[in-house]
C-alpha cells in the first residue's frame, strides 16, 4: 500500500504556513491544564519522552506543545500526540484553528478508522465548514503530498456527504493512474460517493468492474441502490450475491426487506426470509421486526404472527410491528388482545403503540373506541402527539362530537401542537365538516404555515354550504398570496356548484380549470356528474358523462357509482346494464360503492333478481350494501324476505342503523306486517339505541293506516315524540283514501294544506275521496281553492323503453304517433280480459259522468297505453317494464293482472310509491298497496 511521506520529513513551513492558520481572535471554549504529558512507545527503539508541564490556554500554547512532540520523537505514534483524553486535533478545533486541525488529520499518523469516521462530525460540532477539510486536502495534494488508500477513501466519503462531484471524480482519476482501482475499501468509497452524488449507474459500473467481489462490496452496492430508490436493482444484486455465495450483513437484509415492503414484493420478501433461515439469522431482532412488517403490509397476518411467535426475545419495536399490522388491517380485537399481552409481559407501550391502535380504529370506523383509547392513553400518563390528534379528530368528525373536538382543540393549543401543519389542517377540516365555518375560518386565520390543503378545505367547506361568494373571495386571496390553486381546489368548487343545482356554474369552473393551465381530470367530471345525480338532475348527469367520454377521460369507481345512481333515478335499465359492463371493463365491480349502486340500480329498474345476484357475489358486504338489498325487497313488497335478510345481517355481526330500519319498516308496510312492524319499531330504541326519526314514524302511520287501523294511526300521531310533518299527514291521507274515511282525511288534508299549500297531489287525493262519496260540491270547492292559490295539477305520465328508445305517454301532452293502433289493440285486449272475469272499476274515475263514459275514460290511463304498446312490440320472453310518476289506480292494477294472464307476459310497473311485478294474473304486492 502506498504511504504518505513521513511526518518528520515534511517541509516545516507546511505546518506553519500562515495561509493555513486560523484567525487568532477566536475565543477558546475552555482552558486546558496539564500537569504531565506521559508519552510512551511500544517500540524498544523509541526512548521514553520526558514529562511536560504546561497550561493550554492559547492557540500558541497548543502549537508549542505540538512542536515539542515533533522535536522529542523522530517517529511519533498516535499515543505520542495524545494529551489526557483529548488529541491535538481537538485542541486545534477548540481554539478555532480548523486548517491546522485538518492538516494534522491528513499528515498525522492517524490510522484508526473509527477516528477518521468521527473527524467530520467533530469538525462540524466546533463550527467548522467541512469544505475547509477538502480545501486543505487539495492544497496538500498540490504540494506533492501522497496519501494512502485508506485516507483517500475517507476523503471520498467527505466528498459524498458534501456532494462535491468534481473533486471525487478527480480522485477517481488519480486512483486509476496510480493503479489503486482494485482496492476494496476505495471501491466501496467510490460506490458510496457515486451513489450519493446522483450517479448510481456509475456506482454500479464501479462494482461491475471489480473482478473479485467481496462481501463488503456487495453490501455497499445493495445499500446505495436502496438509498437511490432503485429497489428492483437492489433485489437483483441481492439475488446475484446469494448465487455467488456472498454473505450479506444484517443491516443490509433489514434495508432490503424494507424495500420489499415499499414495493409490495411479497414473493421476494419470502425468498429473503428463506435466506435468513438458511443463514441462521432468525434470532436477529431487527430482521424479525422487518419480516413482521413485510407480511403485515401484504395482508399476510398469519405469517407475521408465526414470525412474532417464533421470536425468543421481543423488544418494543416487535410488539409495535405486530400490533400495527393487525390494527392496520382492521383486526381490532386481536390488536387489543396483543396490546394487553404486551402489558402483561412487562413491555411498556410507547406513543407509537398507542398511535397504532388509534389510527387502526379510526381507519376502520371504530370511532367510539378511538375516544376510549385516547382516554386510556392519557390515564396512564402518555401524552398524545400530533399523530394521535389527527386520528382522534377524524373520529370526532365521523361521530359529530363537536364539543369534544373543541376540547381537543384546547389541548392542541395548550401543548403548542397547533404549529404542526397537519394538526392545524385536521382541526380546520373538523370545523368545516361539522358546519362550524366561523370556527374553521378562525383556525385558518391563526395558521402560521398554511399549506394548500388548508386552503382547499376551507374553499370546499364554503362551496358545500352554498357560500360561493366566500369561496371565490378565498380563492382570490389564495392566488394573491402566491399559492396556485390545484385541481383539488377547483374540484371543490365544481362539486359545490353541482350539488346546489348550479350545473352551468359548475361547467364554467371546468372551463376555468383549462384557462389556468390545468386539465380537468376524472375527479372534476365525477364531481359534476355526482352533484347533478344527488340533485336529481339525472339527464344533465348523463350528458356530462358523455362529454367526459368525448374528452377521453376514463371513469373511476366514483364515476360509475354516480352514473348508476342516475340510471336508478330514471329507472333506465338498459343504460344501467351498459354502465355495469363498463364497471366490469374497468375492473371496479369489487368496489363497495359500485356494488351497492348496482344493487340499487337493478332494484329500481325492475330487475330484483339481478340485484340479488350482485349482492350475493359481494365478498365483504358493507352496511350500505345490506341496506340497499333490504330496501330492494321492501319496494317490491317482499316483507318476509326483508325480515330474513335483516336477521342474516345481524347474524354476521353487522349493526343496523336508522337507514336499515327505514327499509325494514317499509317492507312491513308494503306487505301489511303490522305485528312485525311494531316489533322492529320498538326494537330500534330498546335494543339498538337508535332514536326513531320522522321517516320511521311515517312508515308506522302508513303501515297502520293501510291495514285499516286508522284510529291507532291517529293516536300514534298524537303521541309522537316529534312534530308531525307533511310525510306523516300524507301517509294518513293516503290510507283514508284507501278506506274511504272522510273524517280523518279532512283532518289530515287541513294540516297538509297548511304545510304544503302548493302540492297539487294533496288536493287531488281529497277531490278523489269526495268524488267516490258523490260529494261533488266539495270537489268543486277544492277546485276553486286551487284556482285561488294558483295550484296546478302536475302532469301524469308513463313511459316504456323498447329497443333503446323511450316511448312517452301523457294525458296532457302530444299523443303517441301510434295512438290509433294502441287503442285498437287495447279494446281487443279488454274484450279478452272481460271473458276471463275482468270488470272495469269505474270508481277510479273522479268525474261526474255516467258509468259508460267513465269506462271510456279508463282506457286513457297512461300505464294501460304503455303496457299495451309493450305487448304489441316486445317478445313474450322479455318482461314489460313501465315507469309511472304517480300511484296506480285500482282499475289499472286489476287490468295489469289480467293482461299478464291473457297474454302470458311478465309486467313490471314502477309507480310513484313502489314496484308491482305481475305474473300469470298475480301481483307481487298481494293487493296490499
Amino acid at each position: 500500500m502506498d504511504k504518505i511521506a513521513p511526518f518528520h520529513n515534511l517541509n516545516p513551513h507546511i505546518l506553519q504556513n500562515p495561509s493555513l492558520t486560523h484567525n487568532h481572535n477566536h475565543k477558546p471554549h475552555k482552558t486546558h491544564s496539564f500537569t504531565s504529558l506521559a508519552v510512551t512507545h511500544t517500540s524498544p527503539e523509541t526512548p521514553l519522552l520526558p514529562s511536560l508541564s504546561c497550561d493550554i490556554t492559547t492557540l500558541n500554547s497548543v502549537k508549542a506543545v505540538h512542536a515539542q512532540i515533533i522535536k522529542m520523537s523522530d517517529k511519533p505514534s498516535w499515543d505520542t500526540i495524545t494529551m489526557g483524553n483529548s488529541t491535538l486535533i481537538t485542541y486545534y478545533l477548540d481554539f478555532g484553528d480548523f486548517n491546522s486541525a485538518a492538516m494534522l488529520f491528513f499528515l498525522g499518523f492517524v490510522r484508526n478508522h473509527l477516528i477518521w469516521n468521527s473527524f467530520l462530525k467533530e469538525f462540524t460540532s466546533f463550527g467548522g465548514d467541512p469544505r475547509r477539510i477538502l480545501a486543505v486536502f487539495t492544497d496538500l495534494h498540490c504540494r506533492g503530498v501522497v496519501f494512502d488508500t485508506r485516507l483517500l477513501a475517507v476523503v471520498l466519503k467527505i466528498c459524498a456527504r458534501l456532494k462535491d462531484l468534481w473533486l471525487g471524480v478527480e480522485i477517481h482519476a488519480c486512483l486509476i493512474k496510480r493503479g489503486f482501482v482494485l482496492d476494496l475499501y476505495l471501491n466501496c468509497a467510490l460506490i458510496n460517493f457515486y451513489g450519493r452524488c446522483g450517479g448510481i449507474e456509475s456506482a454500479n459500473q464501479v462494482f461491475h468492474e471489480m473482478p473479485d467481489k467481496e462481501d463488503l462490496l456487495w453490501n455497499e452496492v445493495i445499500m446505495e441502490n436502496l438509498r437511490n430508490e432503485r429497489c428492483v436493482e437492489a433485489l437483483d444484486f441481492f439475488r446475484d450475491m446469494n448465487v455467488s455465495i456472498g454473505k450479506i450483513n444484517c443491516g443490509t437484509i433489514v434495508k432490503v426487506l424494507q424495500a420489499c415492503v415499499k414495493m409490495g414484493a411479497l414473493n421476494e420478501g419470502k425468498q429473503i426470509h428463506g435466506y435468513v433461515l438458511r443463514c441462521g439469522l432468525e434470532s436477529n431482532l431487527s430482521i424479525c421486526n422487518s419480516l413482521i412488517s413485510l407480511y403485515s403490509k401484504n395482508d399476510r397476518l398469519e405469517l407475521a404472527r408465526i414470525v412474532f411467535e417464533s421470536m425468543r426475545d421481543r423488544n418494543l419495536s416487535s410488539w409495535n410491528s405486530i400490533i400495527s399490522g393487525y390494527a392496520g388491517l382492521g383486526c381490532l380485537n386481536v390488536a387489543r388482545d396483543l396490546f394487553h399481552e404486551m402489558e402483561v409481559s412487562g413491555v411498556k407501550p410507547d406513543i407509537i403503540t398507542w398511535n397504532c391502535l388509534l389510527s387502526g380504529h379510526s381507519l376502520h370506523g371504530s370511532f367510539k373506541e378511538v375516544v376510549n383509547i385516547l382516554q386510556r392513553m392519557q390515564g396512564v400518563g402518555c401524552r398524545p402527539n400530533s399523530s394521535s390528534i389527527t386520528s382522534v379528530i377524524k373520529a370526532v368528525i365521523k361521530l359529530g362530537f363537536i364539543n369534544f373536538g373543541k376540547e381537543i382543540h384546547g389541548y392542541v393549543t395548550r401543548n403548542a401542537l397547533d404549529h404542526d401543519v397537519y394538526v392545524g389542517t385536521s382541526l380546520l377540516d373538523m370545523y368545516v365538516k361539522t358546519n362550524c365555518l366561523t370556527s374553521a375560518r378562525a383556525v385558518f386565520n391563526n395558521m402560521k404555515n398554511r399549506n394548500i390543503f388548508a386552503w382547499n378545505s376551507l374553499i370546499s367547506g364554503y362551496s358545500y354550504k352554498g357560500l360561493f361568494e366566500d369561496a371565490e373571495k378565498l380563492l382570490n386571496q389564495m392566488e394573491k398570496e402566491g399559492i396556485k390553486p390545484d385541481l383539488v381546489t377547483w374540484n371543490g368548487l365544481v362539486s359545490g356548484y353541482s350539488m346546489w343545482g348550479c350545473s352551468k356554474e359548475a361547467l364554467a369552473v371546468i372551463h376555468r380549470i383549462r384557462s389556468s393551465g390545468l386539465t380537468p381530470n376524472v375527479v372534476s367530471w365525477t364531481a359534476l356528474i355526482s352533484g347533478c345525480s344527488q340533485n336529481e338532475s339525472y339527464e344533465a348527469s348523463y350528458e356530462f358523462f358523455i362529454q367526459m367520454q368525448e374528452e377521453g377521460i376514463k371513469p373511476n369507481s366514483a364515476t360509475i357509482s354516480s352514473l348508476l345512481r342516475t340510471c336508478a333515478g330514471l329507472s333506465l335499465l338498459h343504460k344501467g346494464e351498459e354502465i355495469h359492463c363498463l364497471s366490469i371493463k374497468y375492473g371496479v365491480t369489487e368496489d363497495a360503492f359500485v356494488a351497492t349502486s348496482l344493487i340499487d340500480m337493478y332494484s329500481k329498474s325492475g330487475k330484483l333478481k339481478n340485484a340479488h345476484e350482485v349482492f350475493r357475489k359481494i365478498q365483504n358486504k358493507t352496511l350500505a350494501s345490506w341496506n340497499s338489498m333490504i330496501m330492494g325487497f321492501a319496494i317490491y313488497g317482499f316483507g318476509r324476505e326483508v325480515i330474513s335478510l335483516f336477521d342474516e345481517m345481524c347474524g354476521v355481526g353487522i349493526q343496523p342503523d336508522s337507514v336499515t330500519f327505514t327499509a325494514v319498516l317499509s317492507g312491513c308496510k308494503n306487505t301489511g306486517l303490522v305485528h312485525e312492524g311494531w316489533k322492529y319499531f320498538d326494537d330500534m330504541s330498546t335494543y339498538y339505541n337508535i332514536i326513531p326519526r320522522i321517516e320511521h314514524y311515517s312508515c308506522m302511520v302508513d303501515l297502520l293506516g293501510r291495514a285499516g287501523y286508522l284510529d291507532e294511526a291517529w293516536d300514534f300521531i298524537q303521541n309522537m315524540a316529534q312534530k308531525p310533518d307533511a310525510t306523516i299527514w300524507g301517509a294518513l291521507l293516503g290510507s283514508c283514501k284507501i278506506h274511504k274515511n272522510i273524517e280523518y282525511a279532512e283532518l289530515a288534508a287541513k294540516k297538509l294544506f297548511e304545510l304544503e299549500p302548493y302540492n297539487s297531489g294533496n288536493y287531488v287525493l281529497m277531490m278523489n275521496l269526495y268524488a267516490i262519496s258523490n260529494r261533488w260540491e266539495d270537489v268543486e270547492r277544492i277546485k276553486a281553492s286551487m284556482g285561488v292559490l294558483g295550484v296546478k295539477n302536475f302532469h301524469v305520465w308513463s313511459w316504456i323503453q323498447i329497443d333503446c328508445k323511450i316511448h312517452f305517454f301523457s294525458a296532457e301532452e302530444k299523443p303517441h304517433p301510434d295512438t290509433g293502433e294502441i287503442y285498437f289493440e287495447l279494446y281487443n285486449l279488454v274484450s279478452e280480459m272481460k271473458k276471463v272475469g275482468y270488470v272495469p272499476d269505474v270508481s277510479c274515475v273522479y268525474q261526474n259522468i255516467d258509468e259508460v263514459e267513465k269506462e271510456k275514460v279508463l282506457f286513457g290511463h297512461t300505464e294501460k297505453l304503455a303496457i299495451t304498446y309493450g305487448l304489441m312490440k316486445m317478445k313474450s320472453s322479455t318482461p314489460i317494464r313501465v315507469i309511472k310518476n304517480t300511484r296506480m289506480c285500482s282499475d289499472c292494477h286489476t287490468a295489469a293482472k289480467y293482461m299478464s294472464l291473457v297474454r302470458n307476459h311478465e309486467i313490471v310497473i314502477k309507480d310513484g310509491v313502489r314496484f308491482h311485478h305481475f305474473r300469470v294474473g298475480n301481483c307481487s304486492c298481494n293487493d296490499c298497496w
